[in-house]
């Protein structure tokens, strides 16, 4: 009589016992998520904002960009002497995990000083709509293209030079779309996209 009326009961208590073991598990795997992501914060910042200029905003950037560039490191697809060795010795999954993490994380706030940003002049302007078929109207980012509002002008000037110059690869569309344009349309771009 007993065993008649667990047996229905039986699937639950076992998923239930399941799910409760995982927990931990997955309480675990997301401390180890959270303290490898820690890691980042001595460039990038504690709070998002980034320890210098020449780096990048990573807080709430798109997380199949933060994927594809640690991906990029990691494969050496991408060339740079503190990135590449900080991320060769974890695992594929676990950059995945580390990005999705990171990207969950708020933007920061802009600088109350900030200001607006000045419209660039009309011949720059109509050049810039070809970014905004990937990087979005206001460059707030999405698949496939990375968040660039906000980003510092130091580092958007120095990664479209790289793209001109031809030292950054990992992409196929940008060292064309950045070698079209003059160093100071270069310049101008950055400037008003740092200032959104």
């Amino acid at each position: 009589m007993l065993k008649r009326f667990l047996l229905p009961y039986a699937a639950a208590i076992i998923a239930a016992a399941g799910m409760s073991a995982l927990a931990p598990s997955s309480a675990r795997a997301q401390d180890d998520v959270a303290a490898k992501a820690l890691a980042c914060s001595t460039c990038h910042g504690v709070n998002g904002s980034p320890l210098s200029a020449t780096f990048p905003v990573i807080w709430g950037q798109q997380s199949n960009y933060l994927y594809k560039e640690l991906h990029d490191f990691h494969s050496g697809d991408r060339n740079n002497p503190v990135m590449a060795p900080l991320v060769q010795s974890i695992s594929l999954d676990e950059l995945r995990a580390i990005s999705n993490y990171i990207a969950t994380k708020p933007w920061p706030a802009k600088p109350a000083d900030g200001g607006a940003a000045a419209a660039p002049p009309e011949a720059i302007a109509a050049k810039m709509q070809v970014c905004k078929s990937c990087h979005q109207a206001n460059f707030e980012g999405g698949a496939p293209a990375p968040r660039l509002a906000g980003l510092s002008y130091e580092y958007l000037r120095g990664a479209m030079n790289a793209f001109a110059a031809g030292k950054r690869t990992n992409n196929l569309d940008m060292p064309g779309f950045m070698k079209a344009l003059t160093v100071s349309e270069r310049d101008a771009m950055a400037k008003y996209i740092a200032g959104l």
